[in-house]
């Protein structure tokens, strides 16, 4: 039985890799997301990641599209108590920003189509420096007294901002921010290490980091001269031109070789083993990419695999 890990401050206890909804609705249809999902499930996952605005990105799409997939496999399988739900706000078509009126509004309109009465995780999805810390933790206060979201969140903030937050959370007796979503991975260490990262440490976040395969290139399937079908090659493929992209990834080929692992797998588990985090985000667009995201559970890596990687991603 894999341990689950307690979220910040809260109650709320996750699965050490968190699925990412944004292919749902968008390269998974709705047979596969739900696919996926089942199998996330039947393996001890609980832990699944959206946003108001998967995917309206998407031709045809308005946004929305993955929290209506994940309410309909919520229902159609009567497990609502089982999985911890964490959308966000601020980037949705109609309801862009912080405002208290559309945080609010934003959140009654994720509630609808996730058809559940409350959200577990609900984060500011980017922050908005024009709107006072003040109206954005006042409004999310109210939802949690409401009973509309269990607990909140940030994600794409500054150390500043973020320290504000919680100090005036403090100061006033509301609701304070459990977890950060920060963009982290081993080719993407300083969006998060440093002050950002102290800042979580010190008030006892959880870090849940995103792109935490780097688009994909941490899978090792991006090699010089290769071709990959996936709509992220181009960002992904960016990382074989830089000197840091290149050591990690021969890092990653002789710890997955030894652990008899893929590369994937090794990735995340540096990542979950890094401080403050808890569940690093990794989507899965069919069950053929899941299990290599899933064996993240059960794959510690010694203290000198993760100086390798660590060494070679400096």
């Amino acid at each position: 039985m894999t341990s689950l890990r307690k979220l910040g401050t809260s109650d709320i206890e996750v699965f050490p890799l968190s699925l990412g909804g944004n292919v749902f609705g968008w390269t998974a249809d709705e047979a596969q997301s739900f696919a996926v999902l089942d199998a996330y499930a039947a393996a001890g996952g609980n832990f699944v990641d959206t946003a108001d605005s998967y995917s309206a990105w998407v031709e045809g799409n308005t946004g929305g599209e993955s929290e209506r997939i994940i309410g309909r496999w919520i229902r159609s399988r009567g497990n609502r108590d089982d999985v911890v739900v964490a959308t966000k706000v601020s980037q949705h078509p109609e309801y862009q920003g912080l405002t208290a009126a559309n945080i609010k509004a934003a959140a009654d309109a994720s509630l609808a189509r996730l058809g559940t009465d409350h959200i577990d995780l609900y984060y500011t999805h980017f922050d908005k420096p024009e709107v006072p810390v003040e109206e954005i933790i006042t409004a999310l206060d109210d939802l949690v007294k409401a009973g509309k979201v269990r607990a909140t969140a940030a994600s794409n903030i500054t150390p500043e901002r973020l320290k504000e937050s919680l100090d005036f959370a403090d100061a006033e007796g509301l609701a304070r921010y459990v977890a950060l979503q920060p963009h982290y991975n081993l080719v993407s260490r300083d969006t998060y290490e440093g002050p950002l990262q102290s800042v979580a440490a010190d008030a006892g976040l959880s870090a849940v980091p995103y792109f935490a395969l780097a688009k994909g290139f941490l899978t090792g399937k991006y090699r010089p001269g290769t071709t990959v079908d996936s709509p992220r090659a181009a960002g992904a493929g960016a990382y074989l031109e830089t000197p840091a992209g290149t050591r990690v990834l021969a890092a990653l080929d002789e710890i997955a070789e030894s652990r008899g692992a893929a590369h994937a797998t090794v990735a995340l588990a540096w990542l979950a083993a890094q401080p403050t985090v808890a569940a690093p985000i990794a989507s899965a667009r069919n069950l053929d990419q899941l299990p290599d995201l899933l064996a993240v559970a059960d794959l510690t890596l010694t203290p000198e695999e993760l100086r390798r990687l660590t060494e070679a991603s400096a």
